[in-house]
């Protein structure tokens, strides 16, 4: 296969990154990371079914219902809803996310356009305060707005990755800004547990509801409010053709992005790359974003136990994301990736076979999830910078963010038609295996040291 030559621009010299704007960017991580916490990790997935199941005429609090609701028509199950909205929101993002990468190409103020994605989306899951009694559509809109925003603002931040640091810098990088998020993420979600635990009322479900629904919202402030710390301390690197200036930003960014899906077949490997996160990622966001919902509908697990192994994940992810990123440095963040994989093998096994009413096997379980799951994601994100033509990172990392951070779609549409065509969580569970062992298939087939060179790109010491 005959290796690409890098584009001019990959010669050209960048401005050093500071110390103060590195820190900025890790507390970009710190603020958005309420929202994938407490919002799609702990409190949206019950709320959001338990309101649907209000919807559809179920009893609240009732052990099981068999309900349908009728957006716009079309018949779902109660407890397929949720998980019909996370497949709906990737769609959409398939549109979206390319094209937001390719304006931030080619502007010389991204922090603008981070500024407006993080707002629209902390404005959305503030407005879950008015999703009360029956509104499960006001609520899926909501969500769909706050996710299809969050991934937007994770395009224009992960773009910010080249610029901050050399190819033997940006593991170290990358696993820093993961663990600074489990913690603000953690700190949050410690927050709401304390607030759930004084104020909630035995017996008392519509007062649980409710303190679930301002969970969500005190995310969306926090989100708003610590995004105002990177957007003063990070500081532009526009590229050559962003400096330039001239014509319509929006038109050209999609003229841009029409060059770069033809020209992108130079890059066959990092393709491959590609493909082999979307389907090993979309394994990993499935987990995350239904855990809650697995542990409260199949598992039958109180809402205190969930928010206290979450938290659980949350601070050993801190250490885990340090960690794998130290390993990194050892063995190459590749090997650490595939290492990984194995393990998050291990873990849908492990859950598919966890007790119902049996909080502690949950816990332990969620404890060996935060070890692990912190550095294969910063891992993935670091080598995939590695792979980028110089120039077109808001591009490509358009098209990593689709199967990134709770936007996958593959994972919750098998999940949700294996559970209205069985009524089982857990045989939906097993549908998960398939994406790991595949995952980890295809990327040990990428030789990334050969994908490195062909994207024009100096490769670190350690693979």
């Amino acid at each position: 296969m005959a290796e690409t030559v890098a584009p001019d621009l990959a010669d050209a010299p960048r401005p050093a990154s500071t110390p103060r704007e590195r820190r900025g960017w890790y507390l970009y991580d710190w603020a958005n990371s309420a929202f994938q916490t407490t919002v799609i990790t702990v409190f949206l997935g019950p709320f959001l079914t338990t309101v649907t199941e209000l919807a559809a005429g179920c009893e609240l609090g009732a052990d099981s219902c068999d309900g349908v609701v009728h957006p716009l028509g079309i018949r779902v199950a109660a407890g397929s809803y949720y998980p019909y909205l996370i497949s709906l929101s990737v769609f959409l993002t398939v549109f979206v996310l390319p094209v937001v990468g390719a304006v931030a190409d080619r502007s010389a103020h991204k922090k603008r356009l981070l500024a407006a994605a993080a707002f629209t989306g902390a404005g959305a899951t503030i407005a879950f305060a008015f999703v009360t009694g029956e509104r499960y559509l006001l609520g899926g809109a909501l969500f769909l707005v706050a996710n299809i925003s969050f991934g937007a603002a994770v395009v224009v931040y992960n773009s910010f990755l080249p610029q901050l640091g050399g190819p033997d810098e940006r593991d170290a990088i990358s696993s820093r800004g993961w663990a600074i998020g489990y913690l603000g993420g953690g700190l949050l979600l410690a927050l709401n547990l304390v607030a759930v635990s004084m104020l909630s009322e035995e017996g008392n479900l519509q007062r649980t509801l409710d303190l679930a629904r301002w969970s969500i919202v005190s995310a969306g402030v926090w989100w708003a409010a610590f995004t105002l710390l990177p957007l003063r301390w990070l500081r532009e690197h526009p590229t050559a053709e962003a400096q330039q200036g001239g014509g319509n930003l929006l038109t050209d960014g999609f003229r841009q992005l029409g060059r770069t899906l033809r020209e992108i077949k130079a890059y066959p490997l990092t393709l491959f790359f590609l493909l082999a996160f979307l389907v090993y990622n979309d394994g990993i966001q499935t987990v995350i974003t239904l855990a809650s919902q697995y542990g409260t509908e199949e598992l039958r697990l109180e809402q205190g136990t969930l928010i206290v192994t979450i938290l659980l994940v949350q601070f050993l992810a801190f250490g885990g994301a340090l960690a794998l990123g130290a390993l990194a440095r050892r063995i190459g963040a590749w090997k650490t990736v595939l290492l990984s994989l194995v393990l998050w093998t291990g873990v849908i096994i492990a859950a598919f076979r966890l007790p119902a009413e049996a909080p502690v096997p949950f816990m332990i379980l969620g404890g060996c999830i935060g070890l692990v799951l912190g550095g294969s994601q910063a891992l993935s994100r670091s080598l995939f910078s590695q792979l980028i033509p110089a120039g077109k990172e808001g591009e490509y990392y358009g098209f990593y963010e689709i199967s990134d951070k709770g936007t996958s779609w593959l994972g919750p549409l098998a999940f949700g038609l294996v559970f209205q065509l069985t009524s089982s969580y857990r045989v939906g569970l097993v549908s998960l295996l398939i994406f790991f062992v595949l995952g980890f298939a295809l990327l040990a087939a990428v030789p990334i040291r050969r994908a490195i060179l062909a994207a024009g790109n100096t490769p670190p010491r350690v693979l």
